[in-house]
């Protein structure tokens, strides 16, 4: 059973930045996208970027030039640099796990394994 603990959260002015860590145990597939979501309060979850195992990204159109997502597949690590925060970042990011492909759909209901979230607060 594939476990992952997020963490790396905080609370940050406007501007600010923050790195998010996704620790992956018991993680033995080969073909996998690995992803960041986030929820905030009253609003559905939301696909932020996605990683696959070939190390092809995609990033929700909002966070791209802001967000890098990156792995260390040794240390079996995801990552979300998250630049020039702005308040409607202000949101629980979680990580997952989808093994059904390769290739990264960043849809929730196509993952199957998740972290419990890290909550990332920016003030403006």
């Amino acid at each position: 059973q594939v476990q992952l603990v997020d963490s790396g959260g905080g609370s940050v002015q406007a501007g600010g930045s923050l790195r998010l860590s996704c620790a992956a145990s018991a993680f033995t597939y080969s073909s996998y996208c690995m992803a960041w979501f986030r929820q905030a309060p009253g609003k559905e979850r939301e696909g932020v970027a996605g990683i696959d195992s070939h190390g092809r990204t995609t990033y929700a159109d909002s966070m791209k030039g802001r967000f890098t997502i990156s792995q260390d597949s040794a240390k079996n690590t995801l990552y979300l640099q998250m630049n020039s925060l702005k308040p409607e970042d202000t949101a629980k990011y979680y990580c997952a796990v989808a093994t059904w492909s390769d290739y990264c759909v960043i849809a929730p209901s196509l993952f199957l394994y998740w972290g419990q979230g890290t909550q990332v607060t920016v003030s403006s």
